[in-house]
């Protein structure tokens, strides 16, 4: 059996979130808007999934609209305003796709993927209605100072208040990469609205929603029928949205025991790695990083030509995002961090999940080792 080690592009559906979702494909399957018993069954029971979900991040469940995966959630909240935005240079395409319809800011990180917080206060205008940060980096895993940057934001409102200037400022964060390893309260994250994703946390694809406080006026991208409460019209994908509320449950319970083992996990990894290749450079931040993610170059060495031969051995990894290797490009999270072109060109995103054990990484050590051995004498 191949070893997985690309959770940050996918995860596997959960049997148990499976298992809450199949009754929806069949027996339950009324349409929750019908008026008859059954479907107004349904329509509880939809409900009473995102009151779960809300409960996880300490909101509630009329602050959240459910959609299609993270990418809709964030076109949702881009489109609640008009005017300038901040963002960061190693932001998700989704995100710096949505920013690049709108007078934007592109705040650079340090050497480590790390926005300072400074930087993003220097960078908001009068005229800036929204400031995006990652909660974590999908592709190096550095986590940002969400906190304190939503206390600047926070001190700006203030501060307009006082001068009369009348235009809203608000906070959002895509936090699909975070969840099930980092903190998703949204009043400790300071957060005015936050993106998830189902399907990173062994949930359903093309499942996601957006939280926003009562403060947000959102505007719908797609009308029709009025669901959502006129946010997201078209009948409710009831099986998706108990699936990760069933998904989502299960991973924050059991997030401080898997952050503890998968880091555990990711650090031998990276020592035996390390200790066998000085030349070896590893990104993301050394303290504020994801316990899931192992971003590591071989200077020189062809990356896809790694990822090719590991396939043969078994051992599944990524070149970076997956969307940056689907494109064939460079990263631009790479060249945002400073990576010269020949360390970014041998770089591998590791990514690890609930699933894998310490045989595995044994197993993927080695054959990474090998890999990159066989291509260095290649290159000889």
């Amino acid at each position: 059996m191949s070893i997985y080690l690309d959770h940050a592009a996918a995860t596997p559906l959960d049997p148990e979130v499976l298992a809450a979702m199949q009754p929806y494909f069949s027996d339950a399957f009324y349409n929750p808007s019908s008026p008859y018993a059954p479907a107004v069954k349904v329509r509880r029971e939809y409900e009473a999934a995102k009151a779960k979900i809300a409960s996880i991040i300490g909101a509630k469940s009329g602050e959240l609209t459910m959609t299609a995966g993270a990418t809709e959630s964030i076109n949702l909240a881009f489109a609640a305003g008009d005017g300038h935005i901040v963002t960061t240079a190693i932001e998700h395409q989704a995100v710096l796709a949505a920013a690049s319809r709108h007078n934007h800011t592109l705040v650079t990180v340090d050497k480590n993927g790390r926005v300072n917080p400074d930087d993003i206060k220097k960078a908001i205008r009068s005229d800036t209605w929204l400031v995006s940060i990652g909660l974590a980096n999908s592709e190096i895993g550095t986590v940002q100072p969400l906190r304190k940057i939503a206390d600047i934001v926070n001190a700006v409102r203030k501060n307009r208040l006082a001068e009369g200037n009348k235009t809203p400022l608000y906070l959002h964060s895509d936090a699909s990469q975070g969840a099930g390893q980092l903190d998703l309260h949204v009043t400790r994250l300071g957060v005015d609205m936050l993106t998830l994703n189902a399907a990173k946390v062994y949930g359903p694809k093309q499942v996601g929603l957006l939280y926003a406080s009562r403060s947000v006026k959102l505007k719908p991208l797609v009308l029709g029928g009025g669901q959502e409460a006129g946010l997201r019209s078209g009948t409710e994908n009831v099986p998706g949205v108990i699936g990760m509320a069933k998904a989502l449950s299960m991973a924050d319970s059991r997030r401080v025991e898997e952050v503890r083992r998968m880091t555990a996990l990711r650090d031998k990894l990276q020592a035996k790695l390390t200790e066998t290749f000085s030349d070896a450079v590893v990104s993301g931040h050394p303290k504020h990083r994801l316990a899931s993610h192992l971003h590591i170059s071989f200077p020189g060495i062809d990356a896809e030509r790694l990822v090719f031969g590991l396939e043969a051995r078994g051992v599944l990894v990524a070149t970076g995002s997956a969307c940056a290797a689907n494109k064939g490009t460079r990263s631009h999270v790479l060249i945002a961090i400073g990576l010269d072109d020949r360390t970014a060109d041998g770089s591998l995103r590791i990514s690890i999940g609930k699933h894998t054990d310490e045989a595995q990484i044994d197993a993927a050590a080695k054959a990474i080792i090998d890999t990159v051995n066989i291509e260095k004498a290649r290159m000889a």
